[in-house]
């Protein structure tokens, strides 16, 4: 008979296996379904979190040559200062291209920031506008519609668009030597068409200019970083030895100039702690590893990758364990009808191979609703990375195979305990239910109990302490008043009517004061000077500064405070060589009084290659204000009264905004006729230097809620196979006067228990993690015991009510039915 039936045909053997693997799934539609959206739930947040590390990791790969392209940054410190830029001096690059043959090209981008456009009788205004030299086609890798991607930035007065530019303004790619009339100076003859650049790239130009029409007095300066540079080097050069080739470059040509114009040596520079260093970084790594200032765009943070990458393997762990754990506890209801088939002949083999049929089965339907779920939360999950991912990379010839693979392991592993456990009895042990020991006696589900709140636990503490962090920086006293500051942007098409307009501006109703301002705080790159204590430019006495160009209503309108000394005043002509210094510039000079000292300042070249200087005396010192990010501390700062025309920032006071922008636009378009109005508000530029910030927290509480529900169904699976394991007992009690509650009370207590324990070791490593995360800021939270506490108590809670639900249930059963068969 044995032989007989292992003659019979794989196929008709597989197709029944098919079929009672579907019966019994229709017959449990409760069980699973309960299974198959635990499973999915787990697998379509790891989709999406897969997405979004493929998409960082992706960044500027779109180059050919992406291996082999280096941009130059600047890291200088100098007398207790330092300064971390993504730019570079000028001739840096193009000495490097002409003194080392392992450099083979070199293309500097200078920020062109918003630039006009006319169409028809009106100007527009984009962004994302550069200089670039005319390699930069060479460089990189962007498609070229049409034009000579060799000589598209030879001419001057050319420019280069992209394609949603050109169908923008022409309804055509095919542009060729037509002409855009830009800024309202000068009439550019369009030389190339390029593709758009793709979404994973750490710059995005629309418009690109050739560098010559720029300005050209800072090429020889080895002093001033004002590009951003990059090199192509041959392949096989490593990162090591291109950055050898740079720090000689400097040593030679940086060196020469610190003794002509500072009149120092590169030796006394690093022997007083100092330094002038360009590090290499490789293009691939800008996006995750680069966070300086003088970037193009913000980027990413290599920090989150890893952590959605642990939150992904850590979910999808949950999702695989709780499938193993209901797939197990429904299984042991079935070992009556183990015990049959094996009455009536079947082999073990066939038991193995019907169970794992059936768990692989409904592991596929978990995938297939998976990809669904996946598609359907892209855009919004798009929306709260601020990614464009497509919904089409869930079907990527790498992914979808890894996707099939994975559910096959964890169909197998989750039909592993009936296929070889159940399936391993004698039909006497079975049919008599010996096999059936209960909750207590699982020691491995315990633990997968405990795993499971513990990534639950960790989620919502660092949940809590980000959401906290983040509320820290919108209310911390950070030295102005950022709320009910209207900003009008790009000013300088007033010219010299900017100070009537900020007249006309105090006469609106609602209208507090106003101020022009070259520099504003909540901007994420300002411009840093070398500042001297001495006329003589001792290189010992300076120290590098970040300056603001404002007028002297600039403090009182943004709710600044002076510490001592005054505001700058009309009243004073000598004003015009005034600065204003910050207590921490203050502190770090070491005058005594500041103001009685002077600053001095480079101010142009005497005939015999060095500087001359201006000075500017000091009258007041304000109270340190954030400038730049809490991810820094607030650095030293010199105000001066300057003519930067920027922008003009108005404190506002009325309940009818709209009304009130209107009439600024209406005097704006009276003043400037065809220029774009652009206005913004302060609180809300604040609040977008924490996108990142505020995008991690929002995915963190998603992250969370997924990873609790996932672990409450696997609880729930749990509670159903103790309940079952101990119905008998249940029923004893209950006629011999046990209550619902305790009973209830008997079941949830051990699961409490495994809650428990899950916290204890939960609270340090989630306290390690939130520690490590708030270290990047400046100013910070520290993380308060409450918060520990919370979380324990709404986890205990989830628990509670997920197990008392099944566990009521059974406590509230006919204790009859349960005994009749004893």
């Amino acid at each position: 008979m044995n032989s007989a039936r292992r003659s019979i045909k794989w196929g008709p053997m597989f197709k029944n296996y098919l079929k009672v693997a579907v019966r019994n799934l229709w017959k449990n539609k409760v069980f699973s379904a309960i299974n198959i959206i635990g499973l999915s739930a787990g697998l379509a947040v790891c989709l999406l979190i897969v997405l979004y590390v493929k998409d960082e990791l992706s960044y500027d790969n779109y180059n050919a040559q992406a291996q082999n392209i280096y941009r130059l940054d600047a890291d200088i410190s100098f007398n207790g200062t330092q300064f971390i830029s993504a730019v570079s001096p000028a001739p840096l690059a193009p000495m490097l291209t002409k003194d080392y043959p392992q450099v083979v090209q070199y293309v500097r981008l200078r920020n062109f920031g918003d630039i006009l456009v006319k169409k028809e009788n009106q100007n527009i205004q984009n962004h994302n506008a550069v200089f670039a030299d005319s390699t930069f086609f060479q460089v990189f890798s962007i498609p070229m519609i049409t034009g000579n991607r060799l000589t598209a930035l030879n001419e001057p007065n050319s420019i280069v668009i992209d394609e949603t530019t050109a169908k923008k303004y022409f309804n055509s790619t095919n542009v060729l030597g037509k002409t855009l009339y830009v800024d309202n100076s000068v009439n550019c003859k369009i030389t190339g068409v390029i593709k758009d650049i793709p979404s994973q790239s750490h710059f995005h130009f629309s418009f690109i200019r050739p560098m010559h029409d720029t300005y050209h007095d800072d090429q020889n300066d080895w002093l001033s970083n004002n590009y951003a540079s990059y090199v192509l080097v041959r392949p096989g050069v490593t990162q090591a030895s291109l950055q050898d080739k740079v720090n000689a470059t400097i040593d030679n040509y940086l060196a020469k100039q610190l003794e002509q114009v500072l009149h120092t040596t590169a030796n006394d520079v690093k022997k007083g702690g100092n330094h002038f260093l360009y590090p290499a970084m490789a293009l691939t790594d800008i996006h995750l590893h680069s966070n300086k200032s003088q970037e193009f765009e913000a980027n990413g943070n290599i920090a989150y990758v890893y952590i959605f990458s642990v939150i992904a393997i850590f979910i999808l762990l949950i999702a695989c364990v709780n499938f193993m754990n209901l797939s197990t506890a429904r299984s042991a209801n079935r070992a009556k009808e183990v015990g049959i088939r094996k009455v009536v002949g079947s082999l073990r083999s066939n038991l193995i191979t019907q169970f794992l049929t059936e768990s692989v089965l409904m592991s596929f339907f978990s995938l297939l609703l998976a990809l669904a779920i996946a598609g359907l939360l892209l855009p919004l999950f798009n929306q709260l990375a601020g990614k464009q991912m497509s919904v089409l990379t869930l079907f990527s010839s790498w992914l979808l195979p890894m996707l099939i693979a994975l559910i096959i392991v964890v169909g197998c592993l989750a039909g592993s305990y009936p296929a070889f456990y159940l399936s391993s009895f004698q039909p006497v042990q079975v049919l008599k239910g010996s096999i059936a020991k209960g909750f207590k006696s699982s020691w491995l589900r315990s633990g997968l109990v405990i795993f499971q709140f513990f990534i639950s636990i960790t989620l919502i503490i660092g949940t809590i302490v980000i959401y906290n962090q983040l509320n820290y920086i919108r209310s911390r006293e950070i030295g102005y008043n950022r709320d009910q500051v209207l900003v009008i942007n790009d000013t300088y098409a007033l010219d010299k009517q900017i100070k009537t307009f900020r007249l006309e501006m105090t006469k609106i109703s609602g209208v507090q004061s106003a101020a022009v301002a070259g520099s504003l705080p909540t901007e994420t790159t300002h411009n840093q000077n070398g500042w001297f204590r001495d006329p003589t430019l001792d290189a010992k006495q300076v120290t590098i500064m970040t300056d603001f160009y404002v007028d002297q209503n600039y403090i009182p309108t943004l709710g600044m405070h002076i510490a001592a000394g005054r505001n700058f005043s009309l009243d004073f002509l000598t004003d015009s060589s005034a600065v204003i210094i910050n207590e921490t510039a203050a502190k770090l000079l070491g005058f005594k009084n500041p103001l009685k000292e002077n600053l001095y300042r480079p101010d142009g070249y005497a005939s015999n290659g060095s500087f001359t200087t201006k000075p500017f005396h000091i009258i007041g010192v304000i109270k340190d204000f954030n400038f730049s990010s809490m991810h820094d501390k607030v650095g030293p700062l010199v105000i001066e009264l300057g003519e930067d025309y920027g922008r003009i920032a108005m404190r506002i006071n009325t309940k009818n905004i709209p009304a009130l922008i209107s009439q600024v636009q209406n005097k704006w378009n009276s003043m400037v006729p065809g220029r774009p109005f652009s206005y913004s508000f302060l609180d809300a530029d604040f609040n977008k230097i924490y996108n990142a910030e505020q995008r991690t927290g929002t995915l963190f509480i998603s992250f969370a809620v997924f990873a609790i529900f996932i672990a409450c169904l696997g609880l729930f699976g749990l509670v159903t196979y103790a309940a079952e394991q101990r119905i008998k007992e249940i029923g004893v009690r209950k006629v011999l006067g046990a209550s619902v509650g305790e009973i209830v009370a008997m079941i949830s207590k051990d699961f409490i228990k495994l809650v428990l324990i899950a916290s204890v070791i939960a609270f340090p490593v989630a306290w390690w993690m939130m520690n490590k995360w708030l270290q990047s800021f400046a100013y910070r939270i520290n993380i308060s015991w409450w918060v520990f506490v919370l979380a324990g108590l709404l986890i205990i809670a989830i628990a509670l009510i997920t197990v008392s639900f099944q566990a009521f249930k059974a406590a509230i059963a006919n204790p009859v039915k349960s005994l009749k068969t004893e």
